[in-house]
């Protein structure tokens, strides 16, 4: 079955004995095989061995274990379970929100934020825009573009 890969590291995560856990259920699937064909990462999993079990698990969105203090080897990169969560403030200090949702665009990826007054924001993530990730004191700073503060009310 062919992946739509959100990882900027799919040979660690996807390696034959990688165990993915099916987002939202208890049930596990775990990585037979993996191949590369034209760009495309397909996947041969244990247990599923037809057309008919491959479409029981279509559209699933699966995760990986790790642990919780590991890191992208790029400073620059976060995993999406860390930003999740995280106080998002403009560059004066003042409270925006927190942020939701990471969305990942095919042209970049948006910090989705639930602000005070229950609105949603979306910014892009980029440096312009967002000057300062705390991931340890689970703060984002973000220098929003003209008139995306308004948009969001």
């Amino acid at each position: 079955m062919t992946v739509e890969v959100r990882t900027d590291e799919p040979d660690q995560r996807f390696a034959p004995g990688s165990v993915l856990y099916v987002n939202g259920s208890d049930r596990r699937l775990t990585v037979e095989r993996i191949h590369w064909h034209s760009g495309r990462l397909l996947l041969t999993l244990e247990g599923i061995t037809d057309r008919t079990d491959a479409e029981g698990v279509r559209g699933f969105v699966v995760e990986v274990e790790r642990s919780a203090d590991e890191t992208p080897d790029d400073p620059d990169e976060y995993y999406d379970s860390a930003l999740t969560g995280c106080a998002v403030e403009s560059l004066d200090g003042t409270p925006v929100g927190v942020v939701a949702e990471v969305i990942h665009l095919p042209s970049q990826d948006m910090l989705a934020v639930r602000t005070i007054d229950e609105r949603d924001l979306l910014v892009p993530f980029i440096e312009m825009f967002v000057p300062t990730v705390d991931i340890a004191a689970r703060r984002i700073v973000i220098d929003p573009p003209a008139g995306l503060m308004d948009v969001a009310e």
